[in-house]
């Protein structure tokens, strides 16, 4: 097999799966920012300041998804325009997303250390969980422009049919992200705040490095170049991208309303549950997102080209490959409750019990979640932004911020872990009643 894999071949099983490896590996990688901060501050700085990490993270992923957004729906615009056959547009297109998301993210790093406390305060965090919450997330957006970068460039490296590199990168950073947190709290002792500038430190390393890589001469099939100021592809850009930049928005959303509702039912030892159960589905829910993020592009491309056999077979085979991914996500949970919980609350043992229950309830949704994630992504890479959006919208906004808000009710702190598995599920019902209606459209 080539070193290289393009986007114009026939992808057999074998294609799809190093092709799309880099992806899933990159994506998990990326998880890797907040997983080494939570597990080293839940084992060597406090029950607390963990709380603190949970309570602030879903705040700081709404900003951070402007850049998957850029990087999905531009990325679908962009290998549309080169399967087409115009590359040159291809390259001004993508200066264009690059630059305006620059400019966004710039703008939201100010806003966001400014009114840090007061969107935490409105969280109903106070004292010393309100003092940890704002020292780590006014450090975190420091570095915001630079997050917003490695999302999209993440995306943006497939389309260039450069994934290896795109993974070398991610994960170059994510090791860096532990080493430092390692290094500024076990070594220098500085607690909550040597975690947050570890992030901040390994996402500017991970995000300026695209930006040099796709400024200079290079061998991808992506270079940024004098930006072409286009409206109408701009809003398409956006409008494509919206199910992921919903996906990230209230699924964040969703998070606090979960803290929230935690906070109200458990206190801070359900927000530290609820912190292990994230730390897990980031991970289990970075296989899917990956591999739909890696074959997107060529799904793209093939649409662009209107080669009809392709779009059947690359279904086809994406199907078998989420489903089998599914069954193994759902089975190691739940065959590893006990140690994974032990994992990140070896420190506070009391509460592994209740975590262990969590986890196997919540495990449950992912056997679901893979269908739900993959049919969203494919029809934003057909360029179809509204039916990708709305099933991310079902599926975060409607079923599991309604889950989370009536299922306590009737089933206590349960209820909250098993919302998930209720939005999951509606999640995958409609995005499969989507591919079924729309086949015939789109041939695939």
């Amino acid at each position: 097999m080539k070193s290289r894999i393009h986007l114009s071949e026939h992808f057999t099983y074998g294609k799809l799966i190093c092709f799309t490896l880099p992806t899933i590996v990159m994506t998990i990688f990326t998880s890797l920012y907040s997983i080494a901060d939570g597990w080293l501050v839940a084992n060597f700085v406090g029950k607390t300041e963990f709380a603190a990490v949970n309570l602030v993270m879903p705040v700081l992923y709404i900003l951070g998804t402007f850049g998957y957004m850029f990087g999905a729906g531009g990325g679908a615009l962009i290998a549309r325009t080169l399967g087409e056959g115009n590359p040159e547009r291809a390259n001004r297109l993508f200066s264009l997303f690059v630059l305006m998301s620059s400019v966004l993210s710039l703008l939201m790093t100010v806003l966001g250390f400014v009114f840090m406390r007061s969107a935490l305060a409105m969280l109903g965090a106070e004292g010393e969980l309100l003092e940890n919450s704002v020292l780590y997330g006014r450090i975190f957006i420091l570095a915001l422009p630079a997050w917003i970068w490695l999302y999209e460039f993440q995306l943006f490296f497939i389309v260039a049919e450069k994934p290896g590199l795109g993974l070398a990168v991610t994960v170059c950073a994510g090791l860096g992200n532990v080493a430092l947190d390692a290094l500024f709290i076990i070594g220098f002792r500085w607690g909550l705040a040597g975690a947050a500038a570890a992030s901040a430190l390994s996402q500017a390393a991970g995000g300026v490095f695209p930006l040099l890589y796709f400024g200079r001469r290079n061998n991808s099939l992506l270079k940024l170049v004098k930006p072409l100021w286009d409206g109408r592809a701009l809003v398409r850009c956006c409008a494509n991208g919206s199910s992921e930049f919903m996906a990230g928005i209230t699924m964040s959303f969703v998070g606090i309303i979960c803290n929230v509702q935690l906070l109200k039912y458990a206190g801070e030892d359900g927000v530290a549950i609820y912190g292990v159960l994230m730390y897990i589905s980031m991970i289990f829910s970075a296989l899917f997102t990956g591999y739909s993020d890696g074959v997107g592009p060529v799904f793209s491309y093939h649409y662009g080209a209107r080669n009809h056999g392709e779009l059947k077979n690359l279904r086809h085979r994406s199907l078998r490959i989420i489903l089998i991914m599914s069954l193994a996500m759902f089975l190691l949970p739940e065959a590893l409750a006990r140690p994974i919980s032990s994992l990140f609350l070896r420190g506070t043992p009391l509460l592994i019990p209740d975590t262990v229950r969590a986890l196997r309830i919540f495990s449950i949704a992912f056997l679901f979640m893979g269908t739900a994630i993959f049919s969203s992504a494919l029809f934003t890479a057909l360029n179809n932004g509204l039916v990708s959006a709305l099933i991310s919208f079902l599926r975060t906004l409607v079923f599991e911020l309604g889950a989370v808000l009536l299922l306590p009710v009737l089933f206590g702190v349960d209820g909250i872990w098993g919302s998930a598995v209720f939005a999951e599920m509606m999640a995958a019902l409609v995005g499969s009643a989507f591919l079924l209606a729309l086949r015939g459209k789109y041939h695939y």
